[in-house]
């Protein structure tokens, strides 16, 4: 315990990181004191450097890998005792919801994190809807993990990211319009189709998605997500069919 504050003492003044320290401190909610996890943690893979002969680099995505399914048991955690008489289904879909890419994204930016992740701006652009920064926030997870463990990293989820989500307003939130649309197709017979088109402007991938209904176009829209881009477009082809959305 004295070493850990004298460590956090040390990085706080005397570092030559003093103050990217200082940020990740007040985001985290506590002295961190494996500061390299931070650092990689906040490395987009588009300013990486292969680290090893297989082709490995010193990205944030292993983290990313490793915070994503801390997040995923924390909120399952948190999900399951606040909500005692729920089932499966309604259980999976909140969670859904809570961690899906934008909202992810949203609370990066919110906590403040978009502004010491590292990522080459030229090539990707600085949009704040672009997932970099919700993916940061996964690899945060799971650099605060690697730090203090399961405990430190749930109380961060609970106290630094749901405190900006309203759980109770998102159960009456549908953002599951795929799944809506298709139902709605099985029940009336209908032959949906979904058209997936790929393209880049030159620092990122786009996709766009066409909605099909009996060979009628329904909706469609463009996002650096797929799966975003086929919620955005199914949303639309059930506006414009008139069913009901919320």
């Amino acid at each position: 315990m004295i070493w850990n504050s004298f460590t956090g003492f040390y990085l706080s003044n005397f570092s030559k990181h003093k103050i990217l320290y200082r940020e990740i401190k007040s985001i985290a909610g506590f002295s961190p004191t494996r500061l390299s996890c931070y650092f990689q943690a906040l490395r987009h893979h588009s300013m990486s450097t292969a680290i090893h002969e297989n082709g490995s680099r010193n990205s944030n995505e292993r983290l990313e890998y490793l915070g994503d399914s801390v997040l995923n048991t924390a909120i399952a955690e948190l999900l399951f005792n606040r909500f005692p008489y729920k089932n499966e289904g309604f259980l999976t879909e909140m969670r859904s919801k809570i961690v899906s890419r934008e909202s992810l994204n949203d609370l990066a930016i919110k906590i403040g994190l978009n502004n010491i992740v590292e990522f080459d701006k030229r090539a990707i652009g600085y949009n704040t809807k672009n997932s970099i920064f919700g993916n940061a926030l996964e690899a945060f997870i799971g650099a605060i993990f690697l730090d203090g463990g399961f405990y430190v990293a749930k109380k961060f989820i609970k106290r630094k990211l749901l405190t900006h989500i309203d759980i109770d307003k998102l159960q009456n939130t549908e953002t599951n319009f795929k799944g809506r649309l298709i139902e709605w197709s099985q029940k009336n017979s209908k032959v949906i189709e979904f058209d997936s088109e790929e393209n880049s402007d030159k620092r990122q991938r786009i996709y766009k998605i066409r909605i099909l209904i009996d060979r009628v176009l329904m909706g469609e829209a463009e996002h650096i997500s797929k799966k975003k881009a086929e919620q955005l477009a199914s949303q639309k082809a059930c506006e414009n069919i008139g069913v009901a959305v919320v």
